[in-house]
């Protein structure tokens, strides 16, 4: 290999890695301008929780359903560290394995999510029944969303690993949404905490 071949590959790899640091500033800005958006709405939430109509807290939320929802997307928090540690491996496969299992568990979180929305509006805490039921939905539903926007993210870059393996975009690609992924888990804490254990409390 000659001197221009080395000085190339150099000037290659600065690049990318520039690009890569530029990319990775870019998306941690849209995270935090994310965690103003969810700051604001659990904002919204505590100001408008004592507005209600009728029952609220352990009457209203099904408590067994909330737990078990949590308990599949902080393990799909889990499955996705995995997959990046297999990531690091350059085991496709395992990378494969593990962010299905991680879709899975995320479509379970948001099918038991719709559930508990369709439960509460046939029993008549639907968003339009109160201002504290308008603010809950609100903030439930813009995670939620969030989160069927991660599970599409996350099927398209499974098909793109699966037809052109871990290059530099896919990896790339796989450190961002785990960032996304993981940020939605903190914001799910943090509704775990504001919104469902104070109402029982």
């Amino acid at each position: 290999m000659t001197y221009d071949h080395i000085h190339d590959h150099q000037m290659l790899s600065t690049e990318a890695r520039a690009e890569d640091n530029a990319t990775l500033f870019g998306f941690w800005m849209y995270l935090m301008n994310d965690f103003v958006f969810f700051a604001s709405l659990f904002a919204v939430y505590l100001v408008l929780r004592g507005n209600v109509f009728g029952s609220v807290g352990s009457d209203m939320f099904n408590m067994p359903l909330v737990l078990a929802e949590s308990i599949a997307l902080l393990t799909s928090s889990v499955t996705y560290g995995l997959a990046l540690l297999a990531a690091r491996r350059e085991d496709t496969s395992a990378v494969l394995r593990r962010l299905c299992v991680t879709f899975v568990l995320g479509a379970a979180f948001l099918s038991m999510e719709l559930v508990e929305f369709g439960r509460l509006i046939a029993a008549g805490h639907g968003p339009s029944a109160s201002a504290f039921l308008s603010a809950y939905f609100t903030l439930i539903g813009a995670h939620g969303l969030h989160i069927a926007a991660g599970l599409i993210w996350m099927a398209a870059l499974m098909v793109v690993i699966l037809r052109r393996g871990l290059t530099r975009f896919t990896l790339r690609k796989l450190m961002l949404l785990g960032l996304f992924w993981h940020f939605l888990d903190l914001i799910w804490i943090f509704i775990f905490a504001i919104v469902y254990l104070t109402g029982i409390i």
